[in-house]
């Protein structure tokens, strides 16, 4: 049910944003809707006709030739969001004035729909399908031969929406997968810390008392001394990179520090929550940073 509560959603959100910011600002996109986005601009013929026509076509031919899996994730999304921008088109008519601010948002609501339908295991299908097919039949990249349909398509927008508005559109896919990628991987960015002291111990035991935290040993070797010795790796929440960071610079001012972000994180133990000794190590009120997530824990590892 919550597949298909995130991919109706993510369908509305697609709908809307050609919809409400792309059709009245002549923001075309990649892909069939591109193609359905530029036919508007030129003949004006209804974008959710169109992409139910190419959906129904590519249904024919990739029953065919690809397996199963791939053809069903498209066949409620791609008739959902036909129906949705056929329903909704005519909503708004009246250009944003602002041609920029309608391709931020275009993108930004796009990308934030078509995140929530992968989220949900679906697919809109479209030039994907076709870079499928053709790598079946062709042996073809398939990641890079829908990279260049889509460039295709949007370049043919030179010639119908002309180049500044070309350009808003482009502006509108970068944002959108930006704010995909942000869905996918999520919002709650994390921070891996590597950190080579020799006074490794200390900064552990002090991890595990003022952050009830504990970090991971590893056993390492410089390549110019040859000498053993441990590497601490430990992954917080970035509101809490400032204490670990103060910790390990009170303790070992020319300790080596890498820091990594990180998006997505699963398994092992969650975070235990600011103790009062964090809190007054940073000057925060506790109840100011912990978060309503977070739970203590028993001294585990935090990978």
């Amino acid at each position: 049910m919550k597949q298909i509560i995130l991919a109706l959603i993510g369908t509305i959100f697609c709908a809307l944003a050609t919809t409400i910011f792309a059709m009245p600002n002549q923001i075309a996109d990649g892909g069939i809707l591109g193609i359905a986005l530029l036919l508007f601009y030129s003949l004006g013929w209804s974008p959710g006709i169109v992409t139910m026509v190419s959906f129904i076509i590519l249904q024919l031919v990739s029953f065919k030739f690809l397996p199963k899996s791939i053809v069903i994730k498209t066949m409620i999304n791609v008739p959902l969001l036909s129906l949705f921008i056929f329903l909704t088109e005519n909503l708004v008519t009246q250009p944003l004035g602002d041609p920029l601010v309608a391709a931020v948002f275009a993108g930004l609501i796009m990308g934030i729909g078509f995140g929530l339908i992968i989220q949900s295991g679906s697919s809109i299908g479209g030039t994907s399908t076709i870079a499928r097919l053709l790598a079946q039949r062709y042996e073809w990249n398939v990641v890079l031969t829908t990279f260049v349909m889509d460039a295709v398509i949007v370049l043919v927008g030179i010639f119908i929406i002309g180049p500044l508005y070309t350009l808003y559109t482009i502006i509108a896919l970068f944002i959108g997968k930006v704010a995909s990628d942000y869905v996918i991987g999520g919002f709650d960015s994390k921070k891996a810390v590597t950190i080579i002291s020799p006074e490794f111990k200390e900064i552990a035991r002090q991890i595990n008392t003022v952050m009830s935290s504990s970090a991971t040993f590893i056993n390492g070797s410089g390549s110019y001394t040859d000498r053993q010795h441990y590497i601490l790796y430990i992954i917080v929440p970035s509101y809490r990179l400032i204490t670990l960071k103060r910790i390990i610079r009170e303790i070992d001012s020319s300790s080596f520090i890498v820091v990594h972000n990180v998006k997505d994180v699963s398994g092992g133990t969650f975070f235990a929550p600011t103790t009062e000794d964090e809190a007054a190590f940073t000057g925060f009120e506790e109840e100011s940073i912990i978060t309503e997530n977070d739970q203590i824990l028993p001294d585990k590892t935090d990978e």
